[in-house]
């Protein structure tokens, strides 16, 4: 059929095109506009590229064990049974829904005079990207968002991904450090209706410094190669956040009709772990009966939930999780304060930064650096989730957390108490805590090579003993990455075989920033 259309058009001759174009220049249809401006893509790019971290944050938490699956056995997400389909929407959201806007929003801003939808843009494009190589590797850039121009993209390999996060972040920020007189058009409106800037609401010296918080997390997953640089990190640190209120994070709206609830990834409204609870490593660390014997953490039952503390948890594989009946069978994950209907979706955090700090200042040898910020990041951590509030559906209502609570925590024994007797262990379980839900913990674990020295807790999953061995996905093998979308399967198949995502171990090996 296409042929015959091409050929088609080639008859028509130069005149007729011309009056063809001449007709349709005529009749532009109001309701379907080829151009807009940028202040009304910025919110698709915030919005659509948050919800690609968001679709990839329904998976990694069975992988980094915050949540199992409450039925024993499934063959599902917490005995690492990996599908396509599971990774296409971080690629979708990515590429389609996401980065396709950018380009045009960075041409625009430029031909008309607004530096800040410049530097958006690229601090945006740098933050979609470097999730995507996080989580999936190899992904394409260098011909991709051409549209029709090129279906099948090639890939781009990890490290050029990461040089391309790298420049996107230093221009984005030069762009979003000039003066307001120098933008034709504001980085955020409310009237008539709102636009633009979403995520900070024209704050550019918030944009400023996520790219800056970018930056230092991405040179911190380095940390195994000998290019990595500790001083450059800590460099990265001193001009990004500076308080909880600078917190990249995306509010979770009310549904708009016909659709009711909420919009949290996490809620009830979405079901997508309804049929999840918490796992045995992550409850240990905070219920008083594990990691740290005699130490009830104060959030412990804010991030869990009150059927959930006091347990153990239930480890992957094994299921066996108890559903609450006050609201008619809803999961006890439900009854926790990541699932609460106005809630947000963190992509990063004052609170994670303080950790990368610690972590960084430890491998430098400037233990105070690192004390320091390691306790700011629990303190910090504790101080955003323990501001009491509640919870519409199912009904529960939020502890708060007292200051006095805090200092407790802080002088347990489940924290350092000092500078030299500090350790990574320290850092990297209480960031894990931290972190609860977040997709960057794997980042973390393949790092540390998911050590049992780091993270006490962690297990293999549990397989039926009827199962052969060679039948076991990973083959006692931890995940490395995910698999290629399965669009990119029906539509770049060459790309994904080349890649040789096809193998059965692919999802084992490591990423390019996973190696020495």
């Amino acid at each position: 059929m296409k042929k015959h259309l091409l050929f088609l058009g080639l008859l028509l001759g130069s005149e007729a095109l011309t009056s063809c174009e001449s007709f349709l220049d005529k009749n532009t249809d109001p309701n379907n506009p080829t151009t807009t401006t940028p202040n009304l893509l910025l919110p698709n790019v915030i919005a659509m590229g948050i919800q690609a971290q968001m679709f990839t944050a329904l998976r990694t938490p069975y992988i980094t064990q915050y949540l199992v699956s409450r039925t024993a056995n499934s063959g599902g997400n917490d005995q690492y049974y990996f599908t396509n389909a599971q990774s296409t929407n971080t690629f979708n959201y990515t590429y389609f829904y996401s980065g396709s806007n950018i380009p045009g929003m960075i041409k625009a801003g430029q031909d008309e005079g607004s530096p800040y939808y410049v530097g958006t843009g690229k601090i945006m494009m740098a933050l979609i990207l470097s999730h995507a190589t996080d989580m999936l590797g190899d992904i394409p850039y260098t011909e991709a968002f051409k549209g029709s121009q090129n279906y099948t993209p090639k890939y781009d390999s990890q490290e050029q991904i990461y040089a391309t996060v790298f420049q996107l972040l230093r221009e984005g920020a030069v762009q979003m450090k000039r003066p307001a007189a120098e933008n034709v058009r504001p980085l955020y409106s409310t009237a008539p209706s709102v636009s633009g800037d979403i995520l900070y609401q024209g704050n550019t010296q918030k944009w400023v410094k996520l790219a800056y918080a970018l930056r230092a997390r991405q040179l911190q997953h380095l940390s195994k190669k000998s290019t990595y640089s500790a001083a450059a990190v800590l460099a990265a640190c001193d001009s990004a956040f500076t308080s909880s209120a600078d917190d990249a994070q995306l509010n979770f709206q009310v549904a708009v009709a016909p659709l009711t609830g909420t919009t949290n990834i996490f809620g009830t409204t979405r079901a997508n772990f309804g049929t999840a609870t918490f796992a045995s490593n992550f409850v240990k660390y905070v219920n008083g009966n594990g990691t740290f014997p005699g130490v009830t953490d104060p959030r412990g039952p804010i991030m869990t939930s009150a059927a959930t503390v006091g347990t153990a948890g239930i480890d992957p594989g094994r299921g066996g999780g108890v559903a609450t009946t006050a609201t008619g069978g809803v999961t006890d994950f439900y009854s926790s304060w990541y699932a609460r209907d106005l809630g947000y979706f963190e992509v990063i955090t004052y609170h994670e930064l303080k950790f990368i700090e610690a972590e960084a200042a430890f491998k430098a040898g400037n233990t105070a650096r690192a004390f320091a910020a390691y306790r700011e990041g629990i303190r910090a951590h504790m101080a955003k989730i323990g501001q009491g509030g509640s919870n519409a559906s199912p009904a529960v209502t939020f502890s708060i957390i007292t200051p006095t609570q805090i200092d407790n925590y802080l002088a347990s024994a489940a924290v350092a108490q000092s500078p030299a007797t500090l350790t990574i262990r320290n850092i990297m379980e209480q960031k894990y805590i931290a972190m609860f839900l977040n997709p960057e913990s794997w980042s973390d674990l393949r790092r540390y090579d998911f050590s049992n020295q780091i993270y006490v807790n962690l297990v293999y999953p549990s397989y039926p003993t009827n199962v052969p061995q060679a039948s076991q996905p990973l083959k006692g093998q931890f995940p490395r990455r995910l698999l290629p979308g399965l669009t990119e399967v029906q539509y770049n198949p060459a790309e994904v075989a080349r890649l040789g995502a096809n193998d059965p171990d692919y999802v084992t090996r490591p990423l390019w920033w996973d190696m020495p």
